[in-house]
């Protein structure tokens, strides 16, 4: 910075910048707040269909979103730019104290262009005749001293300038279109995210200088900042796409085999790297773009550790996907990678997967836990599951989803796949436990009907349930209790049946008693599909009664026919429990107990199951039925949840647990009949509604020993359509 610029230059005109972006600021959260509580809040409560349902919500939900980056964005740019501002008036303080004592001093400062100055001792009119020879005011020391000062003020006011100018480019450059999320409190928290990400960029290039206890301070460093948008960004393009793979499979190969500490330095390093890669993923600037294309770009390349024996090591695609088990991906870079992947796992048929990705390349294990990392799609389902819209994306095509499908017989990506498709159906990222199930898209119902469909065929489709998929397609008919029940219930039961679905007849009746059927034989699954019918009984039953203008009729049928529902879907995973095939699955009911307990926290953080937008009464506290933001649920579904988490007794049958000896069938059908009678009976109390219990309760207990009954029927009629 040129002397006189500091000195005299205008700063007023940046303050009146400061004071503008402070006024939008405001003026951006007013409109974040309007478009959150009322743009978005009504169109999450309106009934959509049709075109509206699929293009209208989404454009509203993303506009409020837009309005809410808008405002972080404003916010940064005007605390980055009020605190350049406010130093840059403190150097121009300092520097103007500066030259008045070199005044003072018969010093003279001189701006001289281009960042350079001079400091010059005023020349003294009687110094002819001077005894001590001296022809200035002021020796050398003073001048010197004068000269560093004001350098040490010019630097601090350059590097301030500059590095408002770097932060400020960056964060407009994170989005291409519309407005970034990157919330910074002044320019040095800013400044010092850039700096971090390129010092460590600079220590990754070279990793094999890198100790142990370099790693660490590089990983604690990274973990500080891995959600960072500015660090991201620069240490990924700093560091390109061929680096940032090399320098993994350097990581790998140094530290194969790590054990104690190590292991647990190496596990959090590829954690925070894949975090890292997460977020810089997002950044629309122009060198991210390269990173992202150059990164698909090095999917068959072979990369090799330095120092390696080996002539193969592992390829551009296994490397990038054991980084992409932790964090969300960019949709957009998701689509293009996972596009590339698909086609090569496709081209070598459902039983030759596993040959592609492994043999020949088993030189590293790319991951520091479960798995070795050379299968390249396990990576990436772990990666879909993290992001919902790029999972639904991925399975839209029928013939991907049944080849993915097809694979888990030869391969050990069951689980992933599992955890993958959950995302896809349910809009629900893995492990999100505070955010509120979306509507099911049209899309996402398809895609819950051709897995359904995938496992009702007679010869392999029940082994999938066995390939590790069964935890998830439990959780998955969980979600989909809405329209598992409107398709036992058939057309027009909506009204009793309430959802928010785009399709909520969109599934086979044959498919889903098949697909209920196959996943009873996995304990986790068996849980799933119990918890999620219990949650969605619970929750109709609050809704209804609190609500009695959803149904134009009597309470007494809309208590039958949520009874029958309940015995007609847990009827159907009682017969499959209770039948000799699949029985002989089944490893105990020691494991099923477990698995009950196990899923019962996990369940309580599930979203809604098809009634997150129902509003409750005011008296009741106005919430959104089955909320579990924080872990909330319904007071009557909440309890549902309690009772099978405690294993409450039966009545009449203390020594009798709750669903614990369901391989029992009537044992099975006394535990969903309790259950659903309890369940009716908090929701006529917590409504405060006056029914004869003793005629209401039997009407219940009828009503699912019908559905139980009518289960057995849906069971034969399936097998039969697919013999």
């Amino acid at each position: 910075m040129d002397l006189d610029a500091l000195r005299h230059g205008d700063l007023s005109k940046l303050g009146e910048a400061v004071t503008d972006w402070q006024q939008m600021t405001k003026k951006l959260a007013d409109l974040q707040k309007d478009a959150e509580t009322n743009l978005k809040a009504k169109a999450d409560t309106a009934r959509w269909a049709g075109v509206n349902a699929t293009v209208s919500r989404e454009f509203i939900t993303r506009t409020a979103a837009e309005f809410a980056d808008a405002h972080t964005q404003a916010d940064s740019i005007a605390k980055i730019l009020s605190d350049t501002h406010g130093e840059l008036v403190s150097f121009r303080t300092q520097l103007t104290a500066a030259i008045t004592r070199g005044t003072q001093q018969n010093l003279s400062v001189i701006d001289t262009g281009e960042g350079t100055f001079t400091v010059t001792g005023n020349t003294r009119p009687d110094w002819a005749s001077d005894p001590s020879g001296k022809s200035g005011a002021t020796d050398q020391k003073a001048v010197d001293a004068l000269r560093d000062e004001i350098q040490a003020i010019l630097a601090k006011a350059t590097q301030a300038d500059n590095s408002a100018a770097t932060v400020l480019r960056l964060l407009v450059d994170q989005a291409k279109y519309g407005f970034t999320d990157a919330s910074y409190a002044d320019r040095d928290a800013a400044a010092k995210a850039v700096a971090a990400a390129e010092k460590l960029a600079k220590l990754a290039k070279n990793p094999a200088d890198m100790s142990l206890d370099d790693i660490k301070n590089f990983n604690r460093t990274m973990e500080t900042y891995n959600d960072d948008p500015l660090f991201a960004e620069r240490f990924a393009t700093r560091l390109g796409p061929k680096g940032t793979l090399q320098f993994w499979t350097e990581m790998t190969s140094a530290h194969a085999g790590a054990r104690g500490s190590e292991l647990d330095t190496m596990k959090s390093l590829q954690s925070n790297l894949g975090l890292t890669l997460a977020t810089a993923s997002f950044s629309d600037s122009e060198a991210m773009q390269d990173w992202k294309k150059g990164v698909v770009a090095e999917r068959n390349t072979n990369f090799r550790a330095a120092d390696s024996f080996s002539p193969v090591g592992a390829l551009g695609s296994q490397v990038i996907s054991s980084l992409m088990r932790e964090g969300q991906y960019d949709t957009e870079f998701l689509d293009d990678y996972r596009k590339t992947l698909f086609k090569a796992d496709k081209g070598a048929g459902d039983s030759n997967t596993d040959a592609l990705w492994v043999k020949g390349y088993d030189a590293l294990d790319l991951v520091f836990g479960d798995g070795n990392g050379r299968d390249p799609l396990e990576g990436l389902f772990e990666g879909l599951s993290h992001n919902p819209e790029a999972a639904t994306h991925a399975f839209e095509s029928k013939s991907d989803l049944n080849h993915m499908l097809g694979t888990t017989v030869y391969t050990d990506r069951g689980a992933s796949l599992g955890h993958a498709l959950e995302a896809a159906v349910t809009g629900v990222a893995a492990g999100d436990s505070t955010s509120p199930a979306p509507p099911h898209s049209a899309a996402q119902v398809e895609i819950m009907a051709n897995v359904m469909n995938a496992v009702a065929q007679p010869d392999d489709g029940a082994r999938l349930v066995t390939k590790g998929l069964g935890d998830s397609f439990g959780n998955m008919a969980a979600s989909y209790m809405p329209e598992i029940s409107q398709a036992f219930a058939g057309p027009n039961s909506g009204p009793i049946y309430v959802t928010n679905s785009e399709a909520p007849a969109g599934l086979n009746v044959s498919d889903v008693t098949r697909f209920l059927s196959a996943t009873s034989a996995d304990a986790y699954g068996r849980a799933g599909i119990i918890y999620g019918e219990s949650i969605y009984t619970g929750n109709l039953l609050e809704a209804h009664l609190s609500d009695p203008s959803l149904f134009d009729g009597s309470r007494e049928k809309v208590l039958a026919d949520i009874g029958r529902n309940s015995g007609i879907i847990e009827g159907i995973v009682g017969h499959s429990a209770a039948n000799a095939e699949i029985n002989n699955s089944i490893s105990g009911e020691k494991d099923y107990n477990s698995a009950l307990k196990a899923k019962g926290d996990f369940a309580k953080t599930w979203a809604a199951v098809g009634l997150t937008f129902i509003e409750v009464p005011e008296r009741l506290g106005g919430a959104a039925m089955g909320a579990v933001g924080g872990g909330m649920l319904g007071a009557v579904a909440g309890s549902a949840v309690d009772r099978l988490i405690d294993g409450q007794q039966l009545d009449g049958a203390k020594d009798e647990a709750l669903y614990h000896s369901s391989q029992d069938l009537f044992r099975m059908r006394d535990s969903v009949s309790q259950q659903t009678q309890w369940s009716m009976e908090d929701a006529l109390d917590r409504n405060k509604i006056d029914l004869p219990r003793d005629e209401i309760k039997d009407t219940m207990r009828q009503a699912v020993n019908d559905g139980w009954k009518d289960s057995d029927y849906y069971l034969n009629r399936a097998k039969e359509q697919y013999e």
